[in-house]
């Protein structure tokens, strides 16, 4: 049976996509999932930096789709898991130079050898957009809750559902309940009446995950790490497993007073 291919996309640069990619990839393999990542990022690449891997580097994705070297030989292995895998982009061409068909069998040999094949998309909604989408089983898509982000992520949106026909889920990131409560950040459910797509999940923000990854360590990796937990649970739904939105959902009390007076 096939892995999964999942496309990771955003629409606006700087919303922590790559660094939600590198964090899913590890959480699923710490639950027992043979995963591989590709950098769909041409030119531009940083899945290699963010996951640590990138003095390993010999080949990448347009080497393989123009024949230099065998898949095999451009896939770098992540000593941290059991069967974790990252496909790099190229450092020095443009993303015109893999098409979706090359991106499109390249995927189709990794999902025979994987349960997941993560794909983190380069920002925007050009070439680059629609060549990540092209061999996808699923769409995720990451935001922060800020109106410039929001209003990328709702044209990606209407571009999957139009001219794509998916139905992407959603994971909010960097939020902040401190400042949803005191009315300084919109809150998940203002999120989700702007989107009106299914949520995967929400990783709070901590001033730590730039810590780990400026040093290439996921956090999913780190136990001591409370935002490992958000991942988890995001990779557990991926999975389709069932698990409830963690305590940072919750409103708290003036949150919750807010509402009832129509604040």
């Amino acid at each position: 049976m096939a892995g999964t291919v999942i496309t990771i996309t955003s629409g606006k640069g700087g919303v922590g996509k790559t660094t939600t990619t590198a964090n899913l990839c590890a959480a699923l393999t710490q639950l027992g999932q043979r995963v591989i990542a590709i950098d769909a990022d041409i030119g531009l690449r940083n899945l290699d930096l963010v996951m640590g891997l990138e003095n390993r580097i010999h080949y990448d994705s347009i080497d393989v789709a123009e024949g230099r070297c065998t898949l095999q030989q451009a896939l770098v292995r992540d000593s941290r898991a059991d069967f974790l895998y990252l496909l790099p982009a190229a450092q020095t061409r443009d993303k015109t130079d893999i098409s979706a068909d090359q991106m499109c069998a390249i995927c189709k040999q990794l999902a025979s050898i994987a349960d997941y094949v993560l794909i983190d998309s380069a920002a925007g909604i050009e070439h680059g957009f629609s060549t990540a989408i092209a061999p996808a089983d699923r769409v995720l898509i990451v935001t922060t809750s800020d109106v410039s982000a929001l209003r990328y992520v709702d044209k990606v949106i209407y571009l999957l559902e139009r001219e794509w026909r998916y139905e992407p889920g959603l994971v909010i990131n960097r939020h902040n309940q401190r400042l949803v409560n005191s009315g300084e950040m919109r809150g998940i459910d203002d999120v989700l009446d702007i989107l009106a797509i299914d949520l995967l999940g929400v990783v709070p923000e901590d001033e730590r995950l730039m810590l780990s990854t400026d040093r290439g360590t996921p956090a999913a990796f780190d136990r001591r790490m409370h935002v490992r937990r958000a991942y988890e649970n995001i990779a557990r739904r991926v999975m389709g497993n069932n698990v409830p939105l963690t305590d940072y959902y919750r409103p708290g009390f003036w949150g919750w007073l807010r509402r009832v007076l129509g604040q």
